[in-house]
């Protein structure tokens, strides 16, 4: 997926975020847009939107003066999505449709996005979700191929998420390969990030060696790139995975909740509806 123009302001308005969240003074804040703003007519606009946010992110870092200014957040994201964990548990234990369940409860993870959010209530998130009308619910092909495959690549997205990832994997019962960054960029999780959700009890965790907010394959590591290559199955969470493999030939499934109207033009949803589709289907 290419940077579209609605992609620019984006940028902009996510370094703000970053530098209240940060809580820098207003000064700062306003040199660190400015300087982003001489670079505009440098971003490719044939790139996918992840790609130009490392530079972006690497602005933002270097003016809170910290190579990870998310780790408190992310930290705090995972402990407060823990606390709902054992609850969560046993709502899918007793479910009718325990994976289908799970599912929907990964998707409620994916609100944990400080690139696209500053707030969220994952209790009410939870809540509305379960009875919300789908966009692209693609559940049935879904379940069919993962009843096919052997194990499952499971390309994670944010820290805190990272605990409903942990829910649904213990709910498919096959092997798991969990990717995460290969360095810390807003709140994407890392490995750090994943041993704290617990996600190393139930599933290998590995880095794609490429600190980037989505999969870049062409920078990955090769041990990624052997394992995304071979795998029958791969479950791509959150809008970052998505705009950088949208255009993959692979059997992919793409979980998120559409949070752009870029996306959400793209998928054929609207801002805010849930998304199980393949990348076939697009």
């Amino acid at each position: 997926m290419k940077t579209y123009l609605e992609c620019i302001p984006c940028f902009l308005i996510q370094a703000l975020r970053a530098g209240r969240l940060a809580r820098l003074k207003d000064e700062a804040i306003y040199d660190m847009l400015c300087e982003l703003g001489g670079r505009i007519k440098e971003i490719p606009m044939d790139s996918p939107p992840p790609l130009t946010a490392i530079g972006v992110y690497e602005l933002i870092n270097k003016h809170v003066g910290s190579d990870d200014p998310f780790k408190g957040v992310k930290e705090e994201s995972t402990k407060a999505a823990l606390k709902l964990y054992p609850k969560l548990k046993k709502d899918i234990e007793n479910s009718d449709d325990p994976l289908g369940l799970a599912l929907r409860l990964a998707i409620v993870g994916n609100v944990i996005d400080f690139g696209a959010h500053e707030q969220f209530d994952l209790e009410k998130e939870i809540e509305e979700i379960l009875h919300q009308p789908f966009g692209r619910w693609e559940e049935k092909e879904f379940r069919e191929e993962l009843s096919k495959a052997d194990w499952v690549l499971y390309l994670g997205d944010n820290a805190g998420e990272t605990v409903f990832d942990r829910l649904f994997i213990e709910t498919i019962d096959k092997p798991v390969t969990y990717v995460v960054r290969g360095g810390p960029i807003i709140n994407d999780a890392t490995l750090e990030d994943a041993k704290l959700a617990g996600i190393d009890k139930v599933a290998k965790v590995i880095s794609s060696g490429f600190k980037a907010p989505g999969t870049i394959i062409e920078k990955s590591s090769e041990e990624f790139k052997k394992l995304f290559y071979s795998a029958p199955l791969i479950i791509s969470k959150g809008q970052g995975n998505f705009e950088t493999l949208s255009d993959v030939d692979a059997n992919i499934f793409f979980l998120l909740k559409t949070k752009c109207p870029v996306v959400a033009r793209h998928l054929g949803t609207k801002v805010g509806d849930m998304v199980l589709c393949k990348v076939s289907n697009l």
